[in-house]
């Protein structure tokens, strides 16, 4: 595997993902997602995707494009509360969701990255998750077309724990403050998030970086995703880095007349 891991474009790193192909994408609501990968692969064409992320984007933004422009099919996620279009799909029975406890998303994509198949946890027991019956996909008549399966439940040290598996997709798409040539990378505090065991779980994993430096400049304690997990790199512009929307701006008057925003 080359040091120099570099592509010219993000539409060149994401010019072989086919129709059908599953990604783990980083990011957590708007905060460290794939900018400009995304947008590559809604520009590249590909379709009927399976995505698995900590939520799917908003209306007009992030995963919620490819979404909109109905280039997905299955998603596998923890929040889904703010994007519409999300919602109208899922309902309709255009959409298979697998809602799965965020804590439990984040453990099944660092075990598929690191080679384990499942593992047991608490999280969900007791509950649908565990027992069967969440709904993933509808009929358009709002009956259910298609429901979770029960899980193995075994007890270890007196306690109850469901049996998750690992996930590992065909691509992953991430983003970070800084990568080496070699895609040794370090995320800026909460863009960290899912980026790295998304990461993790691409067999092909496409890292955008705001900054791109010399293989050596990173100290080794400062990187958060090891170059072994990451196969091309994405140099971003300055006005591409500095592209980061908010999910949303409350402004409230002062007494004084003075704006907060939060």
């Amino acid at each position: 595997m080359t040091l120099n891991k570099l592509v010219p474009s993000a539409g060149q790193a994401v010019a072989d993902i086919s129709d059908g192909a599953s990604l783990a994408v980083g990011g957590f609501g708007l905060a460290g997602i794939p900018w400009f990968l995304i947008e590559a692969l809604l520009e590249q064409g590909a379709a009927d995707l399976t995505i698995v992320s900590n939520n799917c984007g908003v209306d007009g933004g992030g995963l919620g494009l490819l979404l909109e422009a109905q280039r997905i099919t299955r998603v596998i996620a923890s929040y889904v509360g703010e994007n519409k279009e999300f919602a109208r799909q899922y309902l309709a029975g255009e959409l298979t969701v697998e809602l799965t406890p965020q804590g439990t998303l984040a453990e099944r994509l660092r075990a598929g990255g690191s080679g384990i198949g499942a593992f047991f946890t608490p999280t969900g027991v007791g509950t649908l998750v565990a027992d069967g019956g969440l709904p993933w996909r509808y009929h358009p008549d709002g009956t259910v077309a298609l429901a979770s399966p029960p899980k193995e439940v075994r007890t270890f040290g007196g306690r109850e724990m469901l049996l998750e598996e690992s996930i590992v997709t065909d691509y992953a798409l991430v983003r970070a403050a800084v990568a080496d040539k070699a895609g040794n990378c370090i995320f800026h505090a909460a863009a960290r998030n899912f980026n790295p065991p998304a990461a993790m779980a691409g067999r092909v994993t496409v890292v955008e970086a705001e900054r791109v430096v010399e293989v050596g400049d990173l100290h080794p304690d400062d990187v958060h995703l090891p170059g072994i997990f990451v196969h091309r790199v994405v140099a971003l512009s300055p006005e591409q880095a500095g592209h980061k929307r908010i999910e949303k701006r409350t402004i409230r008057q002062r007494t004084s007349g003075q704006e907060i925003v939060s």
